[in-house]
């Protein structure tokens, strides 16, 4: 909810306040044409007032052409409040949370707490006092994730969106190291009685040395006692596929899950159908239609 992590996104589009639920988008403007668009804050949208957001978005309409955004699983909302502000409202993905109130020993699985303790054996993990000192180890890091797995776009972040969320107060960053060099980092939002898994990157010898599972074990550690939840986040990809790896490693750290809804409203109803129709995408399931494969 801190403008600085709008303001880490601030290269794909104009941050924008509103005022009355406290949350924030990002503006853009839609290729191609005069007009322009928000989506909320990537991964997710969170905000101060649910019951406010309605107000935000009326006052949007015919200034922006639709919104769009994953709304926080941890929001103060149900479904019937989202049905009110939005014209889709779907089941986006289930995120794997843990219940911190039980020790890790109750509910990690067998096979997570395994690897977790070989990986202990070789690497070192530590709660980095001050995370914008991790900057230029973790660009690193992550520089091999997106290579790897071809990310592109805004979830590529960059240096500057980095540097930006690493200076927001509640980033908490864990490093693993061998040799006094790191090979794997985690980096975590945490809001209220929530921690809120945002991204983790490992070197070609983190993943060798397993180093993902020495952080999860000793995050579990290091946010008992100090917040109630944690939030693991989803699978790959827009469906649910439970032999997914990244659905596997997740839900081994967790005992149940809250869905993450995806949340969509046209703000200008004659604009919004103009140019799907010149882009050819009115009968596009994607919302909106004519950003068609935008995030795929």
């Amino acid at each position: 909810m801190h403008p600085g992590h709008a303001e880490s996104l601030a290269e794909f589009g104009t941050p924008r306040e509103l005022p009355y639920s406290g949350g924030w988008l990002v503006e853009r403007a839609i290729p191609g044409f005069e007009s322009r668009d928000a989506m909320g804050c990537y991964p997710l949208f969170v905000c101060r007032d649910w019951s406010a957001l309605q107000t935000d978005l009326d006052n949007l309409e015919g200034e922006l052409v639709s919104v769009s955004l994953v709304a926080d699983p941890f929001g103060d909302y149900d479904k019937a409040l989202l049905d009110e502000c939005f014209d889709t409202v779907i089941a986006f993905k289930q995120h794997f949370v843990t219940d911190l109130s039980e020790p890790a020993e109750a509910f990690v699985s067998k096979h997570h707490r395994k690897y977790a303790m070989k990986a202990l054996d070789e690497v070192t993990v530590q709660v980095c006092r001050e995370p914008r000192e991790l900057l230029d180890e973790w660009v690193s890091l992550y520089g091999t994730l997106t290579e790897k797995h071809g990310i592109s776009g805004i979830r590529a972040f960059s240096r500057t969106a980095f540097e930006k969320q690493l200076a927001i107060p509640g980033m908490i960053a864990l490093r693993a190291e061998r040799e006094g060099t790191a090979v794997a980092a985690n980096l975590f939002f945490v809001q209220g009685e929530t921690a809120y898994d945002h991204l983790t990157a490992s070197s070609p010898e983190g993943y060798e040395r397993r180093a993902s599972y020495a952080l999860k074990w000793c995050a579990l550690q290091y946010f008992t006692g100090k917040v109630r939840w944690i939030d693991w986040g989803g699978g790959a990809g827009a469906t649910v596929d439970h032999s997914d790896g990244l659905t596997v490693f997740k839900s081994g750290w967790a005992q149940t899950t809250r869905p993450a809804y995806f949340c969509g409203r046209i703000l200008d109803e004659k604009r919004y159908h103009e140019i799907a129709r010149v882009k050819n995408l009115e009968h596009s399931r994607w919302f909106p239609a004519y950003r068609e494969g935008e995030f795929a």
